[in-house]
């Protein structure tokens, strides 16, 4: 059996294939496992927004004045501690009497690419909630 020039040619290429497609499959992977991390973050953060906007300014609603949050502070506590169970933190913020914003800030640790990449090891994730209370027999009421 004779070898010629190009023995070994075939092997080379695989393995560098090999790699390219490891490299791609972690990318794949990595990026979409932060999307799945953004979208928990989004709806921890409505979640958060909701609970937040269960802190009801209770005496207002029995004198009859309206459903209103009772204040910024109870409404930002209680968004704080729904967020805690999920290793996030969140900004809440009254827009109105009657609506309150969370941006939660939190990580997602990649599985392959933070192998490589050292600077992609723990990628920063956000989200962003809003509840507005309602309240109505049949249907909520408008505005």
């Amino acid at each position: 059996m004779r070898r010629g020039p190009d023995d070994g040619a075939l092997s080379l290429y695989v393995a560098i294939c090999a790699a390219a497609l490891v490299v791609l499959v972690g990318i794949v992977l990595d990026l979409g496992g932060r999307l799945r991390a953004i979208e928990r973050a989004d709806a921890r953060a409505q979640e958060a927004a909701r609970v937040a906007g269960q802190q009801l300014d209770v005496e207002a609603v029995l004198q009859g004045r309206g459903y209103r949050i009772v204040s910024e502070q109870a409404a930002a506590q209680a968004a704080d501690e729904y967020l805690a169970a999920y290793n996030l933190t969140g900004r809440t913020r009254l827009v109105d009497e009657r609506t309150v914003e969370v941006r939660t800030t939190g990580t997602y640790t990649s599985a392959l690419i933070g192998a490589v990449l050292p600077d992609f090891t723990h990628l920063e994730v956000h989200g962003y909630g809003k509840a507005t209370l309602v309240h109505g027999i049949t249907e909520a009421e408008n505005g």
